[in-house]
């Protein structure tokens, strides 16, 4: 993996947009030694900048007035082209859609491209009450570019099926856009009290699994756990056809 630019995005806040630029940053580092850049633009809840091992930088894009510059986004845009390696960028709810216009409008998918980068969209669909409002938002994206799709389904608010039952991927809206998607990860709903607990530990803390594995504040079997997790999240992305 090399001179990939992997944005993620999704229009709903707290279904778990920092968690997976977590978990991407971690995957692209043990794929590549070319440079790993990440970048946080979540205005109001700058939780992936947090992780001070991934070394990632906030890009401030609200005006002091509390209103969105677009063209702040520039700053964003320089700094990835400025120099090769792979990129993670975490965008918050609050910045969407701004975001999504500012890439539209400045063609930034095509420059990326034209630089030498291959560009990513990965974007979130959960299960139960917030199903409706993260397929609408996943359409959007679809709908919006041309670019490759990362489908993650995030089954920690239950599983992606409609009342009558049917699934997310058995669904026409899915349908109608899955020739975009090259790859699906599954965020498994596991054990609350042991997968659960020791995951929500790890994040609490604003760590990466190489830090749990090195850390005393998390036992043997809490180690052991978050390994499985992290190795089957990694596996998946293995698959996904880049």
């Amino acid at each position: 993996m090399q001179n990939t630019v992997h944005f993620v995005l999704q229009g709903k806040g707290g279904i778990g947009k920092t968690f997976v630029s977590t978990i991407l940053a971690q995957w692209l580092q043990g794929k590549s030694e070319t440079p790993l850049r990440c970048y946080d633009t979540d205005q109001e809840n700058t939780t992936f900048s947090r992780y001070k091992s991934l070394n990632v930088k906030h890009v401030p894009v609200m005006t002091e007035a509390r209103t969105i510059d677009p063209k702040r986004f520039d700053a964003l845009m320089i700094d990835i082209l400025e120099q090769d390696g792979n990129c993670v960028i975490d965008n918050g709810a609050n910045t969407f859609s701004p975001l999504m216009a500012y890439l539209i409008e400045n063609d930034c998918f095509n420059l990326l491209e034209e630089s030498g980068r291959k560009v990513y969209i990965h974007t979130i669909v959960g299960g139960g009450d917030t199903l409706h409002d993260t397929a609408m938002g996943f359409v959007t994206t679809a709908k919006s570019t041309q670019v490759p799709l990362v489908l993650w389904e995030n089954e920690h608010f239950g599983l992606l099926q409609s009342a009558s039952g049917k699934s997310f991927l058995e669904s026409q809206t899915y349908a109608d856009n899955s020739a975009r998607v090259r790859g699906r990860i599954v965020l498994s709903a596991r054990n609350a009290d042991t997968f659960g607990a020791d995951v929500k530990k790890m994040n609490t803390g604003r760590l990466t699994i190489d830090e749990v594995k090195a850390s005393d504040k998390f036992n043997v079997m809490e180690k052991q756990r978050i390994k499985v997790v992290f190795r089957d999240l990694f596996e998946q992305l293995d698959l996904v056809n880049w």
